[in-house]
């Protein structure tokens, strides 16, 4: 049984293992099997873990645990896959995590919040508010159900005759891009980064890591200094003030030039491109001539402009560009020599897609 005293192994460093079964009079060795057993073998128990003492399994099970997380609901779609799951918290909270697999890549798409208090108009996320930080260990366990996941999918597919496994058994990418601002909860959601970075662990590599942020000037600043070369996407959304500010309340702290000098330097101190998102409304934000302020706001940056064509939020009083938009808007930007591409849509089927993460109260448990 879970008791809020009990470790979550998930939440501890190396080091951190190392300590606790030194406590337990246990060799710093046990403490690396236990971390190999957590990262590379993807152990979901203790029980699992046949290489660590019959003893000490025991006491791993007994006085520790292992995330904590519950599994609620899972749902599918795009033949099985696009996979989001519903999680709740040992509070009652909820959060939703989407695993994406395509022919050459496989992604995770992780919550670093429950809820969020960015309050953007066009994202179901910031209807809810900000509920609360996740732990470092929280924001693990996501990446980790996903490995698991894509694992079971893998042998699923190369099941179906009709159909080829996916080329990557294991996971590519890790977008932080789920419900949550990452850069709000910075601290515990960077030693999640350095966590699956590590090569004695996860070993996921930096540049198969991207954070999505709604422009937070302190946050960018701070990741620019990180040490670990993960990529920055920046929600964007509106090429003038007047109108980010009102899709996106944090504009008024953040206006666009601020946010641009960030950028820049970010790009001076990295050499690294950034990705700017901009999701695309009908009447709204899609005009060829908002192509065009949008193009001259950014020109001459290293970065690339990933179009997203707005998914349904309910009660949203907003409406998703036709195709003939969202391409006329992509044709303005390439023809003034700014890179954009119109992102692939997954998951709209069950509101898995951008902006659409809502982590809807648990209505029944999975089996």
């Amino acid at each position: 049984m879970r008791t809020n005293e009990q470790t979550n192994l998930y939440d501890l460093t190396l080091p951190e293992l190392e300590q606790l079964l030194h406590g337990w009079e246990q060799p710093a060795y046990r403490a690396r099997q236990l971390y190999r057993q957590l990262y590379l073998n993807l152990a979901a128990e203790p029980a699992a873990m046949t290489d660590l003492p019959l003893a000490l399994r025991e006491r791993l099970a007994a006085e520790t645990h292992m995330g904590t997380l519950d599994l609620v609901r899972r749902q599918v779609a795009d033949d099985g896959l696009t996979r989001k799951v519903l999680f709740q918290l040992p509070d009652g909270a909820a959060i939703e995590s989407v695993l994406m697999v395509y022919p050459d890549r496989a992604t995770v798409c992780v919550s670093t919040q429950a809820g969020c208090a960015m309050g953007c108009v066009f994202c179901a996320t910031g209807r809810l508010g900000l509920l609360r930080n996740l732990t470092t260990g929280q924001i693990i366990e996501q990446v980790l159900w996903a490995a698991r996941e894509l694992n079971a999918l893998h042998s699923e597919l190369k099941k179906r005759p009709e159909s080829s496994a996916p080329q990557h058994a294991k996971l590519t990418n890790i977008v932080f891009m789920g419900m949550g601002e990452p850069f709000a909860n910075y601290d515990r959601w960077w030693r999640a980064v350095e966590r699956l970075h590590d090569p004695q662990g996860f070993n996921m590599g930096a540049r198969n890591m991207t954070v999505s942020t709604v422009g937070l000037v302190p946050g960018i600043r701070r990741l620019a200094a990180e040490a670990l070369p993960i990529n920055l996407a920046i929600s964007l959304h509106a090429p003038d003030d007047a109108l980010r500010s009102e899709l996106m309340p944090v504009n008024q702290r953040y206006p666009i030039a601020a946010l641009l000098d960030a950028t820049r330097d970010y790009i001076a101190a990295t050499h690294r491109r950034v990705s700017f998102e901009y999701v695309l409304m009908q009447g709204k934000n899609d005009e060829p001539a908002q192509a065009a302020a949008l193009a001259q706001l950014l020109r001459g940056l290293l970065c690339h402009v990933n179009l997203i064509p707005w998914n349904p939020v309910p009660g949203a009083p907003l409406g998703r560009s036709e195709r003939t938009r969202v391409l006329r808007f992509q044709q303005v930007l390439q023809d003034q020599g700014i890179a954009c591409t119109v992102r692939v849509e997954r998951g709209i089927a069950i509101a898995a897609a951008c902006g659409q993460l809502a982590g809807i109260e648990p209505i029944a448990a999975v089996a």
